[in-house]
């Protein structure tokens, strides 16, 4: 007891230390308070040696080899950077020097995340249920991620809380909609806190804690694996931290490849230093991957030395679709690949027949309506702006523009052309798009592809006379087609209410500009018609609101605020109510 008691004690020493961190990236510090906080790293990383040590001589189970080899690194770093310490002249210069340290930063960050992790963190479902403890994380982060942007080495000149709140909930939400250009405003440290809160709204920031939490205690509470697997969409207890695992593993993989794929696709002379390029190749990649949209180019890919650069805009396509595809259909289809692979070299395999279902229903659907959508899309686009905003381009530059066009209404916000040149029938269809967004569980917002596939199917049963909907030998649950139309509907009615609300408050601006940045924040996109930055504070939050909105959607929301009923064992006569 005594010792939990010094480890939640501990737990705020490195609290303050990361605050430290914050702290000294986000002020212009006097030589007296940075060689201070140099010594408070100095204290909180003994402090964190001491405590990582005293951890397993209190442990009464063995910890797995994982845990114990981030220890060992954890305190190899900490030495290393206390050998430096030693080392060096604590003068007022050597004090900035220390503190700046990449080491030393990493050493402090890497102490709260371990302290962090060991701390009990349970959620009571009877204090909060999953979705308001799911909405609750996103206004969280979204306020934390305002204040961090108003930070005086964030921004060169300054920012107001409405600026900074509306660019972290377009961060967080992975929206992509911006008041200010983020390349320009900007320092690199404030596009450094974008790019965080962009990683961390694709995510979400309890996908990150609790797997945190679980890979230091190597288990978790049933309450805990109940409120995570209904927020994760896991079929089974049991599999929650493992879906979490490969959520995270999968995200920083593709993220990793696809940077690197950036960086090869550009070119040095569009950058100062090397360390713009990588950075550039790592922001570009988590937006792109979160489909946020967000890019440290004034007019995003569209920009003069990267308008013809085909080969990056295929690297960001693929990365917004992967994103855009969600977790569980990227890992449906590795299994497939894998099964596909193994058959190759399985002999018995080949002499069977039968047919696996390896590739479910559910990714299925999704498949079919993201091919179809994105096909249908590219050859609308291909022919109705091919005398248009598809002049400047040459042979292969078409057709990858064209699917650049298609693809990133569905929530990436990139644009590799101007859009406000646009043929109007490609706007209302990019409307359309954005409205549809990406597949669910992914990085993406709209009312998802699945939900437009169960309305398409529930059209064509209707019209066929079928009571129920059948495809590929099964049928589509009731709760299915129910949850479909809620979304529409509650969908429609959001942005419709947003339509009105910023036509009385920005009156100037024109119903069809208004009508697709209303689009564009529900679906998460971040595709403007440029009349985001001239909004009035009002039209402002209103988007604020509906990006938010848009994210966790009115459903999530109407589930945390209105109670469950308990279900009840009877049910009334049936009767028909007429429709038309």
């Amino acid at each position: 007891m005594e010792f939990n008691r010094i480890f939640k004690i501990i737990f705020l020493i490195s609290l303050i230390g990361f605050l430290g961190f914050v702290i000294d990236f986000g002020f212009l510090l006097s030589p007296q308070n940075q060689e201070f906080l140099s010594k408070y790293f100095f204290f909180a990383l003994v402090v964190g040696i001491t405590s990582t040590v005293l951890k397993y001589f209190t442990k009464s189970k063995v910890l797995k080899f994982n845990v114990i080899a981030f220890d060992a690194a954890h305190i190899a770093l900490i030495l290393l950077v206390l050998y430096y310490y030693f080392h060096l002249e604590m003068s007022s210069e050597g004090a900035k020097h220390w503190h700046s340290s990449f080491f030393v930063q990493l050493a402090v960050v890497w102490m709260f995340v371990r302290e962090y992790s060991y701390l009990k963190i349970n959620f009571k479902r009877t204090f909060l249920n999953p979705a308001q403890l799911f909405i609750l994380s996103f206004l969280f982060i979204i306020i934390t991620g305002s204040l961090l942007l108003m930070l005086p080495n964030c921004t060169h000149h300054g920012i107001s809380f409405l600026n900074a709140l509306f660019t972290s909930a377009s961060a967080v939400c992975v929206t992509g909609l911006a008041v200010v250009d983020t390349g320009t405003y900007f320092t690199q440290f404030g596009q450094y806190v974008i790019m965080m809160l962009i990683q961390i709204g694709g995510l979400g920031i309890l996908t990150f804690a609790s797997y945190f939490s679980y890979f230091f205690k190597g288990g978790s509470s049933y309450e805990n694996q109940l409120v995570l697997g209904e927020m994760n969409n896991a079929d089974k207890i049991g599999e929650v931290f493992s879906i979490i695992k490969n959520i995270i593993l999968i995200t920083f993989i593709i993220e990793l490849i696809g940077a690197i794929m950036i960086f090869i696709s550009i070119n040095q002379v569009h950058f100062n230093t090397l360390h713009d390029k990588i950075f550039f190749s790592a922001f570009h990649s988590v937006s792109a991957f979160c489909n946020a949209g967000f890019s440290t180019l004034t007019n995003s890919m569209y920009e003069t030395g990267f308008r013809y650069n085909y080969f990056l805009h295929t690297n960001i396509i693929l990365l917004l679709v992967l994103g855009g595809l969600g977790f569980p259909i990227v890992v449906n289809m590795l299994n497939y690949f894998k099964y596909k692979f193994l058959r190759l070299f399985h002999h018995s395999a080949k002499r069977n027949k039968h047919r696996t279902w390896v590739i479910n229903l559910n990714s299925r659907i999704t498949l079919i309506t993201t091919i179809s959508l994105t096909v249908i899309a590219t050859a609308l686009f291909f022919g109705i702006e091919y005398k248009n905003v598809l002049v400047e381009h040459h042979g292969i530059g078409k057709l990858v523009t064209a699917v650049f066009l298609a693809a990133s209404p569905r929530t990436a916000g990139f644009n590799s052309v101007d859009m406000a040149s646009l043929h109007i029938s490609t706007i209302m269809i990019t409307c359309l798009l954005m409205w549809i967004g990406a597949s669910p569980a992914s990085t993406g917002g709209g009312i998802k592809t699945s939900t437009f596939a169960i309305a398409i199917l529930n059209f064509m049963s209707l019209a066929k006379g079928k009571s129920r909907i059948e495809i590929y030998r099964r049928e589509i649950a009731d709760i299915s087609v129910r949850r479909a139309f809620a979304v529409i509907f509650l969908s429609l009615f959001v942005i419709g209410l947003g339509i009105l609300v910023i036509s009385i408050s920005d009156s100037e601006k024109n119903l069809l500009s208004i009508a697709f940045e209303c689009f564009s924040a529900y679906g998460t996109v971040g595709l403007s018609l440029g009349i985001t930055a001239s909004l009035s504070a009002v039209g402002k939050f209103v988007i604020i609101m509906i990006m938010f909105i848009g994210r966790v959607s009115m459903l999530s929301i109407m589930i945390a605020i209105i109670n469950k009923v308990k279900h009840k064992n009877y049910r009334y006569p049936t009767e028909e109510i007429l429709i038309n």
